[in-house]
């Protein structure tokens, strides 16, 4: 499914709220069929609750999905299909909730058309006149790159609380402190996998958004150029090893080592800011190019070509290293293609700074353009 195509795209015109959660739905249907089942239930609720608030009913925030559906039927709002459909979602819902069984596609997939009976109930009700609602869509399996399912529970939980922001605002007109109306904030377009925020970091009055897929990403010292030896020093005390290990404010981090100073630490977070950007071209460029090799050095990229993977590491094709060149042989990397996809972990070895990581770097590069160049004639 492409990231700005999903099937409830539609109901953005009526709803953004309600159709940025069902995005998330069917996102998850074949990720993980517990969320989606237990998600589905939280949204029918409040498309419930939505329609209770139309029709004057009376309606609590505490009201269960099992009541609302009593208090609709009893009224004659919903008919027989309407009031299956519910109870479908309402039953998975709840399993989903409580039991630890493996939940299959197959009741992901009933969820999803009940949910697709529900919603098309509450647009042709609700909805504007003129809108044809379009016919039923099973879900398109997803890509190679999926959502990761801790990304998709945080996902959906903060599309469910501005959901329930702009149902609190239907119902209660809320003002603002200052006197103004209450806007709840819009949900932006879908994020690529991955780059959900899981935690920010302050420095000071500064702030950094850490994407879902850096997490747990190893801070590599030699990727600091400035921070080198303070992330080598933080590393040798258990601190700042992996990106979870950072804490969320980074004033006071340099008083675990010693000779480190407040500078240190804002230094850090500069550079923290400039490798987040960095990872996340990187990412970007391999969800653009899945199943192709990469060389990475800052901010650049090579995208390695099979001739270029099979060049020898020899002083024959390589000029200005020698040292560098012995050592990896040494380490039996023998050929282009066993070289390290981040080039500065090169910089471990003896004798090896970033200007000859940086010399490797455009002989590769060189060597690609060359070949292409003789391919092509």
């Amino acid at each position: 499914m492409k990231m700005d195509n999903y099937y409830y795209q539609f109901l953005e015109q009526m709803n953004k709220e309600l159709a940025y959660v069902a995005r998330e739905l069917e996102n998850s249907i074949f990720t993980s069929p517990r969320t989606m089942l237990t998600h589905a239930r939280v949204f029918v609720e409040t498309i419930l609750q939505l329609v209770m608030k139309e029709e004057e009913l009376p309606s609590r925030t505490s009201m269960k999905l099992m009541e609302r559906i009593d208090i609709l039927n009893d009224n004659g709002y919903i008919t027989i299909e309407l009031r299956d459909a519910l109870h479908t979602v309402r039953m998975l819902g709840n399993q989903a909730a409580h039991d630890t069984r493996k939940f299959r596609y197959s009741e992901a997939l009933q969820s999803w058309e009940a949910v697709y009976v529900i919603v098309r109930w509450y647009v042709e009700t609700y909805g504007p006149l003129e809108f044809e609602f379009p016919e039923y869509q099973d879900p398109t399996t997803q890509g190679k790159e999926d959502y990761d399912i801790s990304e998709i529970e945080i996902r959906l939980g903060a599309l469910e609380q501005l959901l329930h922001a702009s149902v609190k605002e239907r119902e209660d007109k809320l003002e603002s402190e200052d006197g103004g109306e209450f806007v709840a904030e819009k949900p932006s377009q879908p994020l690529p996998p991955g780059f959900t925020t899981i935690r920010k970091l302050v420095y000071k009055d500064r702030e950094l958004e850490i994407p879902y897929f850096l997490r747990d990403a190893f801070l590599l010292p030699q990727r600091f150029e400035r921070s080198e030896m303070f992330l080598i020093r933080l590393g040798a005390e258990q601190q700042a090893r992996i990106m979870s290990e950072l804490p969320n404010n980074l004033e006071g981090l340099s008083t675990n080592v010693k000779r480190y100073k407040a500078k240190n630490e804002e230094i850090l977070f500069e550079e923290l800011e400039v490798f987040i950007e960095e990872e996340k071209q990187r990412r970007k460029i391999m969800l653009d190019r899945p199943g192709e090799l990469f060389f990475f050095f800052k901010a650049e990229y090579l995208i390695v070509t099979e001739e270029l993977a099979m060049v020898p590491l020899h002083e024959d094709m390589f000029s200005g290293f020698p040292s560098l060149l012995k050592q990896l042989r040494e380490d039996q990397m023998e050929t282009v293609e066993q070289l390290p996809k981040e080039l500065v972990i090169l910089a471990k070895y003896d004798n090896v700074g970033i200007g000859t990581i940086k010399s490797l770097f455009e002989q590769m590069k060189q060597i690609q353009t060359d070949s292409t160049t003789v391919s092509i004639n």
